[in-house]
């Protein structure tokens, strides 16, 4: 794969990541009309999730794992396996919040449904390397 398909594959997979939790919102809050909604009764404040934050937050994380996936293959021998275990852990830490109280069972469903989509995106599409000499003896010093 040459640099700029390789850089295409990334930007697409980005893109895909983006879409992803957009279209569950999309389906889930106007389509159903479930309001995706978490509540803090403590506060008694309650907090609508809409599609601007989905979409900011989905392209945040795409970007920051495309980021360290760079760093890694910069700086390391093996970068995909780092990588993937990096992106693993993430993904797993991102469902704790889900755990709490404060949402409904819809809710907890599209938001866990989301993460999954922009994790397996993203280890899927990100961990790919470009043909060439750096790409076949490692890049790291």
């Amino acid at each position: 794969m040459t640099a700029p398909s390789h850089r295409r594959r990334r930007t697409t997979t980005v893109l895909v990541a983006v879409l992803a939790p957009a279209v569950v919102w999309l389906v889930a809050d106007p389509v159903l009309g479930h309001r995706l909604r978490i509540t803090d009764p403590a506060a008694q404040e309650s907090l609508d999730i809409g599609l601007l934050p989905v979409v900011l937050l989905a392209l945040l994380a795409s970007l920051a794992g495309w980021g360290l996936l760079a760093a890694l293959e910069r700086f390391t021998r093996r970068p995909r396996p780092l990588w993937t275990v990096a992106a693993a852990v993430v993904l797993l830490l991102s469902f704790l919040p889900l755990t709490g109280s404060g949402m409904s069972g819809g809710t907890r469903t599209a938001l866990a449904l989301m993460h999954v989509l922009v994790g397996t995106a993203l280890m899927a599409g990100l961990p790919t390397r470009p043909e060439g000499p750096d790409a076949r003896e490692g890049r790291a010093p």
